[in-house]
């Protein structure tokens, strides 16, 4: 049931305003994502973006696209225009953690794939990271200031908003107004270098004490934030490419800052539609440090937070996240939680009792009720094509739930729809619940877990069996010591099998 390609239509945050989707190459699409800064663990923040464009990624694909999509990672730190723009939180970070910078990148980096897999959210094509483009950041530098546009001084660069301005219409995506900015920029670490408050850098000079540091035409230094996105989507994606995704919270400055550059390097707007997802508030408040609300991906899936009455799996705060349509601002709390939680088993049982029914074919259908169902699965493509509003998809899918409840439990007769019909409703719950919203069952996904399980339990066994093979006894031992203290009893057969039982 694919729909022509120019049924979509996108809410253009440049634009503001609904536009039907075309793409610059028929067929093919390219998708541009700001990624995570890894310098710390995934929170509930993360989770909007990443699942919003999985989901339009997936629906892509369902539409016939063939889509590059580009995540990146921030590794070289995050420079913050409304902060302390010196600052390196990988850096920071790691000499809390006693790491080395790399170490830390790593380790948040593994983290952060390790919820994605959790959400169950497909790879992005090429996932490039701030550090391994140093050199595309530092040619793109080179081609602002030889435009006019940006200025070397003390070895850091800015880049020249003001005279950006004059030409182009700086805040067009943000609806800041130049003049405001005056009023409203902070004092930040090297305000007294630039020629105007709202100039951002594009290079800075590493202070003696900076860690990460990389050569440069002018001096040591690292690269600002916004340029390490506009050298990753050009490299990757060309001077113009089809859409820009991120969070509501990256429109200013990061994405501004974007446009900005990418327009002088690149002669065009960087994309040709802007998506941003909205923020999500705990219990009505904003996410933040000051309110103790900031909730780790762990620990949502642990409940291990004051906050948390219980521990919910990563497939219900997805079914949550989509029961809202991703331009909307989304609560989170207790109570939704455990209401998603309800509903998406309600939907998958209904989904599993489906896949069960055999249609037997021959009687003459109910004609009103195969129209219903016919007209409910077109609403759900028609919907989606609507700026991808997964809400009223999932409700279209809830008003289905009493029909194929009906059916097994044999209030309707068995051929009430016809089997033309029964196929395609099949065919529809399987494509939206798994192949574009990707969900899966709890149980599927603790299948998953336990296979792994298995496979690392299998391999301590190998291991064990090798150290007695070498006379390693105190080895072999503590092996079979620490199982059993976590419920794990192995015993040695005398086939030389290993039997495994629980406590």
């Amino acid at each position: 049931f694919l729909q022509p390609m120019s049924s979509l239509k996108v809410y253009n945050s440049y634009t503001r305003q609904k536009e039907t989707f075309n793409s610059i190459t028929p067929g093919h699409v390219g998708m541009y994502v700001c990624g995570p800064t890894v310098s710390g663990e995934s929170h509930l923040g993360h989770a909007r973006p990443f699942i919003t464009f999985d989901v339009i990624f997936r629906y892509l694909k369902h539409q016939g696209y063939k889509v590059r999509y580009v995540r990146n990672i921030t590794d070289a730190g995050h420079f913050e225009e409304e902060g302390r723009e010196a600052e390196d939180k990988i850096a920071t970070k790691a000499q809390i953690e006693k790491l080395e910078p790399m170490e830390l990148v790593t380790k948040y980096s593994n983290l952060f794939h390790w919820a994605m897999r959790q959400f169950n959210n497909l790879d992005p094509s090429i996932e490039p990271t701030a550090t391994g483009h140093i050199v595309e950041q530092i040619e793109m530098i080179k081609t602002i200031i030889e435009a006019g546009y940006a200025y070397a001084v003390n070895g850091s660069v800015y880049f020249d908003v003001v005279k950006y301005a004059q030409h182009y219409p700086y805040g067009k995506l943000s609806g800041r107004i130049i003049d405001d900015l005056l009023e409203t920029t902070r004092d930040l670490d090297g305000q007294d270098e630039k020629r105007a408050k709202q100039d951002f850098a594009l290079w800075k000079a590493a202070p003696a004490e900076h860690i990460m540091r990389w050569q440069s035409p002018w001096g040591e230094g690292f690269p600002g934030w916004h340029i390490e996105c506009s050298a990753m989507a050009t490299k990757y994606l060309g001077g113009q490419f089809d859409i820009h995704g991120g969070g509501m919270d990256l429109m200013f400055p990061h994405h501004e800052s974007e446009i900005a550059q990418s327009t002088i390097c690149n002669h065009h707007v960087p994309a040709r539609y802007w998506l941003h997802n909205n923020m999500i508030t705990i219990n009505g408040k904003k996410m933040g440090k000051s309110y103790n609300n900031v909730i780790k991906l762990t620990e949502l899936f642990s409940g291990d937070h004051p906050l948390l009455e219980q521990a919910y799996h990563p497939m219900t705060v997805r079914f949550f996240i989509l029961q809202t349509h991703y331009r909307s601002t989304l609560d989170f709390g207790n109570e939704a939680l455990q209401a998603a939680q309800k509903g998406l088993r309600r939907l998958w049982d209904a989904y599993g009792h489906l896949q069960n029914l055999q249609h037997p074919g021959g009687g003459p259908s109910d004609k009103a009720l195969d129209e219903k169902v016919l007209q409910t699965i077109a609403l759900m493509e028609e919907h989606m094509n609507d700026d991808f509003n997964t809400a009223k998809t999932l409700a279209d899918m809830f008003e289905l739930v009493p029909v194929i409840n009906s059916l097994r439990e044999k209030r309707y007769a068995a051929d009430a729809i016809s089997g033309d019909t029964f196929i395609k409703l099949q065919l529809a719950f399987k494509t939206y619940l798994e192949d574009i919203f990707g969900l899966q069952s709890e149980q599927a996904s603790a299948g998953a877990d336990n296979d792994r399980l298995d496979a690392v339990l299998q391999l301590l066994i190998d291991i064990r069996k090798e150290a007695k093979t070498r006379r390693d006894f105190a080895t072999s031992d503590k092996i079979r010591l620490q199982l059993q203290e976590l419920g794990v009893m192995l015993k040695d057969e005398k086939d030389g099998s290993v039997g495994i039982s629980y406590l």
